[in-house]
This record gives structure tokens, sequence and C-alpha cells, in this order.
């Protein structure tokens, strides 16, 4: 079928499943329960599907008996590790919603999400790195030192009564672990188990904050049935069986983590592997050696780390079949090294956003080899998704780049208590408008062109930085680069590319721009170059641009500019 409208629904042979996560954990554990469901390598800790559900059902019961109700809010704020998945699930067994927070965030922006969500629980490591978790709650909740564990008083948090630690801690207001645990023994199974025939699959389960580029972060509320058929097809496009083994470095306060790593493998029997706390790249090629791994999952600059490892050809990576590149436009270079030199032959590239829970295209195992390394492939499994003209609304013919909208069951419920953001968001007639423009071809498949915020508008030219980026990493000295617009007086914008060179090679940046020379047109060529080792990420691994930004103009001298 050709299209001629940019407009695409998502055929499927599977339904949708109709199931709240805890019948369908229960319905897996049953069928699956000897086959190993989680391999956390930096906990030297691993479990079956029948351990696992009786850790989840533990915790479960410890909820219960400690007084949370359905739709009460936990926080987890932690990295990566089996306690994490524990309360995910156990959280779901029982109506709990559960507040995925970044493990990135300081004190101010922790507060800013449990006053805003409500939370009555915080679950958390007690530190990471450089972050001291239990230092900041205290320090926001000074009374954590007087307190009894699950007393907590706090006028600025009134909801907030219980914080667990996911091991011990020496403050006398937060639970220890085992502490908690041991709660479980005064919930029936019963309890249990009427508290799971109270779940339904269109409630809430997940608050998820967006990553606040502008404003204050909203909170993204997911049900039930967003997530797990969100999880569910996206393996399932991966052709994913209870066979599979996949390596899940990115983390899991995020749908990539959490959805489409874990509820991803839940839904298939699968088992997922952390490979460590925080993304390490030679400890996710350690990984993928040790435990045989069939599938990796991380984000473009994840992978360009992994391939860029002095001794990357040390590492047996031959099992590996499949896997998924999310969370940035890949670039079409990396596709085929990730092809060639690890294997993954059917690695497949999946676009979407928080709000939809998050997958809304993925390329298939069987499309293109050109589709597969220039596009974000077709559109999901009972997915409705368009691209308009801005001022208009309407349609844009196909070939033409306009705004990508999405509908369907993945789009949230909404922003937690935000009513205004969620109608600025989703308009009346269902359709999230994302904010990436976009284009569509003649067999459906996307291309994301970038963000709306993000283009460039250089003396009345349309710039989109990826073009440009792609264009760059085909020069044989680039390991990475993105591309960004700073202010100018005579233009409106110009365009700086932060530019990071394969190990100890040396370009200047007279070559960079007669690399560019009559190859892009001479409105793309970047004006200015920055060498760096590195760019400003968020914790997911996306590079956030607006600070790229703010860098440049504070480098380059153009605050009066930027101010104009």
């Amino acid at each position: 079928m050709a299209f001629s409208l940019s407009y695409a629904s998502g055929p499927s042979r599977k339904p949708l499943l109709g199931s709240p996560i805890s019948e369908l954990f229960d319905a897996i554990v049953l069928e699956h329960g000897h086959r190993e469901a989680i391999v956390s390598i930096h906990q030297d800790v691993r479990l079956s599907y029948s351990q696992l559900a009786d850790r989840v059902n533990e915790l479960a019961k410890a909820f219960i008996a400690a007084g949370f109700e359905k739709g009460d809010r936990v926080g987890v704020w932690s990295p990566n590790n089996i306690e994490w998945l524990t309360t995910q699930y156990a959280t779901a067994k029982v109506g709990i919603i559960l507040v995925t927070i970044n493990p990135a965030y300081r004190s101010h922006e922790l507060a800013y999400v449990l006053e805003q969500s409500g939370c009555k629980g915080l679950v958390l490591q007690n530190r990471f790195k450089a972050s001291d978790y239990v230092g900041m709650i205290y320090e926001l909740c000074p009374e954590l030192g007087n307190d009894l564990p699950g007393s907590l008083n706090n006028s600025k948090f009134p909801n907030l009564n219980f914080v667990i630690s996911m091991s011990a801690s020496d403050i006398p207001g937060i639970y220890n672990w085992s502490e908690f645990l041991s709660l479980a023994s005064n919930a029936s199974q019963e309890e249990l188990a009427a508290r799971q025939t109270n779940q339904d699959m269109d409630d809430a389960i997940n608050i998820q904050y967006t990553s606040g580029t502008t404003g204050f972060p909203k909170g993204a509320t997911l049900s039930h049935h967003n997530i797990l058929n969100n999880g569910y097809f996206t393996a399932s496009t991966m052709n994913f069986t209870e066979a599979d083994r996949l390596v899940v470095p990115v983390p899991l306060y995020h749908c990539f983590g959490m959805v489409m790593g874990n509820l991803g493998c839940l839904t298939h029997g699968a088992c997922v592997i952390y490979p460590s706390e925080g993304f390490e790249p030679e400890t996710v090629l350690q990984a993928i050696q040790s435990e045989k791994a069939t599938a990796l999952y991380g984000v473009p600059t994840m992978f360009i780390a992994e391939l860029a490892l002095t001794n990357f050809s040390d590492y047996d990576l031959s099992s590996l079949r499949t896997g998924i590149m999310a969370g940035a436009p890949c670039p079409v270079e990396t596709m085929k090294q990730v092809n060639e030199l690890m294997h993954m032959t059917e690695v497949e590239i999946a676009y979407g956003m928080t709000e939809t829970s998050p997958v809304s295209f993925q390329t298939r195992v069987d499309s293109p080899i050109d589709k597969r390394v220039s596009t974000v492939g077709r559109v999901h499994p009972h997915v409705e998704v368009k691209i308009i003209d801005a001022e208009s609304g309407g349609l844009c013919p196909v070939g033409e780049m306009g705004e990508l909208c999405t509908r369907g069951y993945s789009v949230m419920l909404g922003y937690w208590e935000n009513e205004d953001a969620t109608a600025a968001a989703i308009d009346s007639k269902g359709w999230m408008h994302t904010g990436d423009i976009a284009v569509m071809d003649k067999d459906g498949y996307v291309n994301i062109v970038g963000r709306i915020k993000d283009m460039i508008v250089r003396g009345g030219e349309n710039v989109y930085p990826r073009e440009i980026e792609e264009y760059l990493m085909t020069h044989e000295s680039i390991e990475a680069v993105q591309v960004t617009g700073v202010p100018d007086p005579k233009y409106g914008e110009e365009i700086i590319a932060w530019i990071s060179l394969v190990g100890n090679t040396k370009l200047t940046e007279d070559e960079i721009k007669l690399f560019c020379k009559n190859k892009i047109a001479h409105y793309k060529v970047p004006r200015y170059i920055r060498f760096c080792e590195d760019f400003p990420m968020t914790v997911t691994g996306k590079v956030q641009k607006y600070k790229m930004r703010e860098i440049s103009i504070n480098e380059l001298g153009l605050e009066k500019q930027a101010t104009a």
C-alpha cells in the first residue's frame, strides 16, 4: 500500500493485552517459574521467575501492612538494581502509583516531585556515585532524625510518611529494607489476592516526570494498559521469546528501562540483565559475553562509547541477535558498525516519548536495510500517527515535513494534577502533539528531522541539526557530533557544531568547513566549531542542546545577542 497523505495506523494480528500488570505477572510466573527472570551482575544475584515472585509478594504484603492504599504514590529513587524491579512489580500488585525519580536529581528537584505527586512513601538507595540520597532527603526532612520509621510528619510534604532504604540506614526515621519487609507477616495472602482483584487495566500505575528543559517537569501519568502493552509490542516486534536475554544499561526510572526492558521481558518470559548500577561501556560488553545475551538496549551515545573501547575486539559478542537504539536520532555510521561489529544484524530503531508509554514507531527485522539505518520505522501495532501542518492543522502530503502526532492505547492519561498542560499536549480528538518535526515516505516509514524548538532559523532558512550531524558523521575522524544554534546579529541564528574526534586524531576548524564545502548547502555549514570529549546529557543519555546553546553563548561572548 502506497501512502499519499501522512497518516498511518498499526495493524496487528495480536490483540492488546486486557489485564493489569499484576495478573500478567502471575500468569508468566505460572508458565515460566523455573526460567531465569533477572540477573543483576553488580549485585551478584540471579533469580528465577518463581524466586522473583516471592520477593515481589513479600514487598507487596509489606506495603499493605504499612497502610498503603490503592492510588497512593510511592517514589523510587535509585540506580538500577533488583530492589528497583521488585518495587516496580510490588506496587503494581497492590495498586500503588510508582513515581520514578531521576537518579541525577538533587534536593530541590526531589522536593518538587515529592510535593507535586503527593508521595506517601519514598524507596531509595543510600547513595550512588556523588549522590547522597539519604543525605538529601534528610536535608529536606530533618524530622527523620527523631521520628520512628513510618511516622514522618513534615509540613512541606504532608503526605510523606515513609522513607525506606534499599539496604540499611542509621537515621532513626528511615526503614531498613529488611525491617520494612518484616511487616509482610502482618498481611495475609488473601489480602494480597483481594488487592490484586481490585486492579483495573486503565488505572494509573506510574508517574514519570519529563526532563523539564523549560519550566518545571510535568508528571506523565501512565496506566497498566499503557505500559504493559507497549512493553509487550516492543519486544514482540523484535521477535522476543522466553529464550531471549536482554542487557539493560539504560536507567530504569525511564520508560526505556522499566517498560521496554523490564515489561518487555516479563511479557515474554525472557531474562533481563543489569550489567551495573549506571552506564559503564565495558561492563556492558562483559555482561553480553558472560551471560550470552541475545539483545542489547541503549541510546546511540552508549553504543558509540562501547564501540570506542580500545579493547572492544577482545569481547565475544557473537550471541547478540537484536536490540534497540532509541532516545535520540541514530547516526547512520553508528548503525552500520552495530550491525557489523556487534553482530546485531536484527537491531531495530524505536522512537517515542514518555507521554506515549513510550514507543510509537519501530523498524522491523524485514525492513529494507536503507530504511533500518535512516528512519525510525513504521507505526507500532494498535497506534495511529499523522504528520500535520503546524499552521493549518491539516495532514501533510507524503514527503512534506510537519509536526508528528499520535493517538491510541499508548497515549498517557494526562499530566498529574496539571489540566492545562494536559490540554495543551492532547487535543480534543485525542491526538498527542509530540513537538517533533517528521516526514513520512510513501511506504509509511518516518524520519524524525528534529524538535520544533531545536530547529535553527538562519537568515530565513530552516536548518535541521540532524541533517548536518549525519553528514559530519561520515568523516572518518569524527566519533560524535551535535549541532545547535546560537544568536547572530546578522542572520538571527548561526550554527555551531560540537565535535568529538576518534582517538588521537586531529582536525582543524578549517578542515571541517572544507569537508562541508559544496557537499551541503552553504547556509548549513557551521560557522563555529567546538571540539569536545563529551556533551551535556541527561541521565538517560539524551544530549541537552539547550545546555550546549547556553555554554556556547557564554564561550563565544554572545550574551548581548541572546538577550536582544
